[in-house]
């Protein structure tokens, strides 16, 4: 690897310090590090200016970079996730954050980057899910696609809504909630996790869906294989509208009669690995369990 991406918010003096620790190791096995050309400035007026520094727009970062190196938590690795995704370049978190459940390394742990560079690390693939909305006479509203969840909610107000569940045709639930969260999972850890979903492990092939304070002693978390088409509906009349949000980042309209389709997406999120260190004893770290 000759270009390598660092990816922060330079404009906090914590992450910029830690940027340029990165920074230092990184020259050291690389010829060019791309930097977003918004912080060029920044980085400048702190005399951190490297000649390997390259600043250059996000499209140029995602395009041109054989690796893209995270600092932050799990929403920095989301946000990057989605640009990576479609030009299948692999993500390497280091966490400066609260969880860091998506990222690799900690700060103390910097000398492991030269495993990167000799080699010496695995690729984790992980499943992305693709939202559609179409409306009530089938047109299609909008598309975009997820690493952790798709939620369907009321937005700031806090009042039960109606949603319908189907497994292509097949009617599965009706359900009365605060909402739903259908989570791959990745996303088992974050949102559908706080909503009582399961703890999923990231090599089944599955979707999570998972209800927001149902006001049913029926309604229970589900997981369907990823090979199904899940719909669900909006059949809450008494509200003007609801809203898909993908990741916690996109969000879109849902109008009475719009239906959301979920499936598996044809792209894939390439996490790098150069820990020996599973699923579960990550997850026990974290404490989720």
């Amino acid at each position: 690897m000759k270009t390598v991406a660092l990816i922060t918010n330079f404009n906090i003096s914590e992450k910029l310090s830690a940027a340029m620790r990165v920074a230092e190791r990184l020259v050291q096995r690389v010829d060019t590090v791309l930097i977003p050309a918004t912080y060029k400035e920044r980085i400048f007026r702190n005399q951190s200016h490297r000649k390997e520094f390259s600043y250059v727009s996000p499209d140029s970062i995602y395009r041109d970079a054989e690796l893209v190196v995270v600092l932050g938590g799990d929403g920095a690795m989301l946000d990057a996730a989605r640009r990576a995704a479609p030009a299948g370049i692999p993500i390497l978190g280091i966490n400066m954050g609260r969880v860091g459940y998506m990222t690799e390394l900690e700060m103390d742990e910097l000398s492991l980057l030269d495993r990167v560079f000799d080699g010496a690390y695995t690729i984790d693939e992980r499943t992305l899910l693709q939202a559609e909305v179409r409306s009530v006479r089938g047109q299609s509203k909008f598309s975009s696609y997820a690493l952790n969840e798709a939620a369907i909610t009321n937005g700031t107000a806090a009042r039960i809504v109606d949603l319908q569940l189907s497994d292509g045709e097949e009617l599965i639930y009706t359900y009365r909630a605060d909402g739903l969260v259908i989570a791959t999972p990745t996303g088992s850890t974050a949102y559908s996790l706080s909503a009582g979903g399961p703890i999923v492990d990231p090599k089944l092939s599955c979707f999570c869906v998972t209800p927001i304070c149902s006001h049913s002693l029926l309604a229970r978390p589900l997981v369907f294989p990823d090979t199904a088409e899940l719909r669900i509906k909006n059949i809450c009349n008494r509200e003007k509208v609801l809203h898909l949000t993908m990741d916690g980042r996109t969000t879109v309209d849902l109008y009475f009669g719009d239906t959301v389709y979920i499936t598996r997406s044809d792209m894939k999120i390439k996490l790098l690995r150069v820990k020996e260190e599973s699923f579960y004893s990550k997850i026990r770290m974290k404490k989720f369990m």
